[in-house]
């Protein structure tokens, strides 16, 4: 039962290989086979449970971030220590001190304070897409989610718009790696296999937009995150870690969620009639559509010492790696999972990860999403596909990156 080739995930997430996993072995190992170019790994414990998920998220001391980072397949180990200098890769005490100052910056005050221009954003990126719709329907990602997302990432960051097209070619460039339409192809190593895009030698462009942004905030500060970061006496490789991190991080949440809310409420018209009926309540339906479509399927940690998850021994060294949508189809835990139930409550899904490395971004993805849900209620017509969606290939990442819909025809 394989849950590692990230082909698999370009066909849909597979629900029902996750039951079996959950009913017979919830920490199952799996190979680790070359798949695309990306040599082949020792291979990983795949926790499929809820309870074991947030088990695993929540006890760093046994299922370290640090030791070998929290990606599948392991790092190339000269770049071990410098992916372990983001906040992601790192364990408490020092990731507290890190997310504390990023927290500081982040606040929902801030957040709260773009909720205007959000929704501007969202309604004036609404309207285009039936504006130049052709035959009454556009690809949503293309016309509304893509930039939706990416837009309003660089303006609580402070990015001059001039800038934003690179942010949006990074996050593709990392995020999309695994697939051949998404991305453009890394540049071989001298061994022939492909560089990982979040090694150090892929990034220097990032990292020194970095540095030049937070210098220009220094002298010309504004009400933002960058110009937060940027006096927060951080050493330089720890601000171009985190400007990478909001960047990739912050941007793909909101742009994986977005269209797959939407997919989800296309593929349920009843449930879309609830939410505009006022049926049901908003904060509950985007937390469902969260459980849904979690916009992250995996998380890796490795475990520190010799231990014992869902009785399955587990040593020191060996990968583990949970799989959030799995846990969110938790029968243990949700009534009747593979429903949209808009009005499910309590819902807690682990979507936005659990622990000490739950999303810090979460407030301003769920306004964003709250906010475009709104918006689509108030002027679009209910959510129809007019073809099939494309899916990325990616074990990490839950993206749509074609989603064809009318958005042609009266409101609800």
């Amino acid at each position: 039962m394989d849950v590692f080739d990230p082909r698999t995930y370009a066909a849909g997430i597979p629900y029902d290989t996750y039951r079996l996993l959950r009913e017979r072995h919830p920490v199952a190992w799996q190979e680790e086979p070359e798949v695309l170019g990306w040599p082949a790994g020792p291979g990983f414990w795949a926790v499929t449970r809820h309870a074991d998920v947030v088990r695993v998220l929540r006890d760093h001391t046994t299922y370290s971030s640090w030791l070998g980072a929290t990606q599948i397949r392991d790092p190339d180990p000269a770049d071990l220590p410098f992916l372990r200098r983001t906040m992601l890769n790192q364990d408490p005490p020092g990731h507290g001190r890190l997310r504390r100052l990023i927290s500081r910056a982040f606040t929902p005050a801030r957040v709260d304070a773009f909720a205007g221009r959000v929704r501007e954003r969202a309604r004036t990126l609404l309207a285009d897409a039936r504006a130049k719709a052709e035959d009454g329907a556009t690809d949503l990602v293309a016309a509304v989610t893509d930039e939706y997302a990416l837009l309003n990432l660089t303006d609580l960051l402070g990015v001059p718009a001039a800038d934003r097209g690179l942010l949006l070619e990074w996050t593709v460039r990392v995020i999309g790696y695994q697939d051949p339409e998404d991305a453009p192809a890394p540049p071989l190593g001298p061994d022939g296999a492909p560089l990982n895009p979040r090694s150090p030698a892929l990034l220097g462009e990032m990292f020194s937009y970095a540095r030049e942004l937070a210098a220009h905030k220094r002298s010309h500060p504004g009400d933002d995150v960058m110009t937060a970061l940027a006096e927060a006496g951080l050493d330089p490789a720890e601000l171009e870690m985190f400007f990478f991190l909001l960047t990739v991080a912050g941007n793909d949440t909101v742009r994986s969620a977005a269209p797959g809310g939407l997919l989800a409420l296309a593929r349920d018209p009843d449930a879309y009639r609830l939410l505009a009926g006022g049926r049901a309540a908003m904060h509950t339906a985007v937390d469902e559509l969260l459980r849904v479509h979690p916009p992250v399927l995996s998380f890796r940690r490795t475990a520190a010492v010799d231990t014992e998850l869902a009785g399955q021994p587990v040593r020191a060294g060996d990968k583990v790696v949970v799989f959030h949508a799995s846990a969110n189809h938790d029968e243990r835990v949700f009534t009747d999972p593979g429903r949209l139930d808009l009005g499910r409550a309590p819902n807690p899904h682990v979507s936005f990860g659990d622990g000490p490395h739950v999303c810090l971004g979460a407030h301003f993805a769920r306004l964003q999403l709250r906010v475009l849900y709104e918006e689509w209620r108030a002027a679009m017509p209910a959510p129809e596909l007019v073809g099939p969606p494309r899916r990325l290939v990616s074990n990490f990442i839950n993206g749509i990156t074609r989603l064809p819909l009318r958005v042609s025809g009266p409101a609800g």
